[in-house]
């Protein structure tokens, strides 16, 4: 898979101005129609046509910058990535062909279907043969559930019930894979709205949505859990017992150190998604106890420090 941004030429911050007029200027330049018979031609075409379907698109864009090429493609198929592009504009200004036929061959039937297309030089409409509407999917559906910090960390099944705008109710269990992030989407193929033209019906989309946690912090795939320490642990080292999210784990405090230093426990983190049998780390980030009252003991001890100067 290629960055999108670098397939048009484009910096992360394009604006909608710029990344029109990169793939006008690249569809002009790869368009089929000027180059019969090329075929690292039709797939530069095919590239930035996908390229331009997501970034002119503000949510797909919003979830492709969030999540990355990977997990952007795990979320939306083909089909997702071009439903609604519009590309009626760009191949009116360079005045070449795109009729149904032409998309046709180049995505498949159903790799472009719902986007906006030339149905010849004329209007556009969705959908790949049998007339205007014969196959028009129906209607997506989402769904949101929020799930535990650690069905996220480990991965859950969960029962859901929805029912659909058509008055249709559906009841079934999804499967949340583990790493699963905050905002994500997990599509079930056909499990949205019956298409009342006799096409395919939509499609589900659970959307994830993550609890805290009291003690853990995930930052990307990465778990951050704060460790208090007292000022003699900090000064002479030790060792101490962290909690994780797989149970408690002892660690070795170095002498000396300083609040703020972030320990690392290698592949104690979120398992990384799309990449089997790697993850991500939990970092124990000292804190320093410091007692707001001191007995008698404590202060003479202090007291006792400042003479030696520390």
């Amino acid at each position: 898979m290629s960055d999108y941004y670098e397939v048009l030429g484009l910096k992360k911050g394009a604006d909608e101005g710029q990344i029109k007029k990169a793939y006008r200027k690249l569809a002009l330049e790869f368009h089929p129609d000027r180059n019969a018979g090329n075929k690292q031609a039709e797939e530069k075409f095919k590239k930035i046509s996908e390229a331009y379907a997501v970034l002119s698109d503000a949510d797909k864009r919003k979830q492709y910058d969030m999540y990355g090429d990977s997990r952007f493609h795990q979320n939306y198929s083909q089909e997702d990535i071009f439903r609604g592009a519009d590309f009626s504009s760009i191949f009116e200004e360079i005045n070449l062909g795109g009729g149904s036929d032409f998309f046709s061959r180049m995505f498949g039937g159903g790799g472009f279907a719902g986007a906006q297309r030339p149905g010849g030089r004329g209007g556009f409409h969705p959908g790949f043969g049998g007339g205007p509407r014969g196959q028009a999917k129906g209607q997506d559906v989402e769904y949101p559930l929020q799930i535990s910090f650690m069905e996220a960390f480990s991965g859950s099944e969960r029962q859901i019930s929805y029912r659909l705008s058509d008055g249709a109710e559906r009841d079934l269990r999804v499967k949340v894979p583990a790493g699963a992030r905050d905002g994500s989407r997990l599509r079930v193929a056909g499990k949205g709205v019956a298409s009342p033209y006799g096409g395919p019906p939509g499609d589900l989309f659970v959307v994830i949505q993550v609890a805290g946690h009291p003690q853990f912090e995930r930052v990307g795939d990465d778990v951050e859990s704060k460790i208090p320490l007292k000022i003699s642990e900090a000064f002479l080292g030790c060792s101490r017992s962290v909690e994780t999210p797989e149970g408690s784990k002892t660690i070795k405090v170095p002498a000396g150190v300083k609040p703020g230093t972030r320990i690392r426990l290698k592949g104690l983190g979120f398992p990384h998604a799309g990449k089997t049998g790697t993850r991500g780390d939990l970092f124990a980030i000292v804190e320093l106890e410091i007692p707001q009252k001191l007995n008698k003991k404590q202060k003479e001890a202090i007291e006792a420090l400042a003479d030696v100067d520390l």
